[in-house]
């Protein structure tokens, strides 16, 4: 199984891509945590180490992009997927990718799209 014993930490201020993403992420065993803004999500980032980050872009509180910069201070090899619906992504979505996101998604997007992402991204165990 594919994504056993792998941590995801979803942030997203939205609770229903918050529970998408779990829920497609969950079904494809993967464990994952969820986060509503930046400074929540990198206080669990520090509690669960995670494998992966899935990082909206336009939030309350601590913005995605600022979010990404810290995350990378914390932890330079961890891959990260932004992801925004925001009318400005082609703009945040390529400046996310200029600033270490592995992957970029503009909402909406498929359970396969982020199952795929997330699979593309994550690093291999051993």
């Amino acid at each position: 199984m594919p994504g056993t014993q792998q941590t995801i930490l979803v942030i997203d201020d939205d609770e229903a891509i918050r529970e998408f993403v779990s829920f497609a992420l969950t079904k494809a065993y993967f464990k994952v945590v969820c986060a509503q803004n930046g400074i929540e999500g990198l206080t669990m980032a520090k509690a669960e180490r995670p494998d992966l980050l899935i990082t909206d872009l336009v939030m309350p509180e601590k913005e995605g992009i600022e979010t990404i910069r810290e995350f990378k201070l914390l932890f330079p090899h961890c891959p990260i997927i932004a992801i925004s619906g925001s009318a400005n992504s082609e703009t945040y979505l390529p400046m996310a990718k200029l600033l270490g996101a592995s992957k970029v998604l503009p909402k909406p997007f498929s359970r396969e799209e982020i199952v795929g992402a997330v699979t593309d991204a994550m690093p291999s165990k051993p």
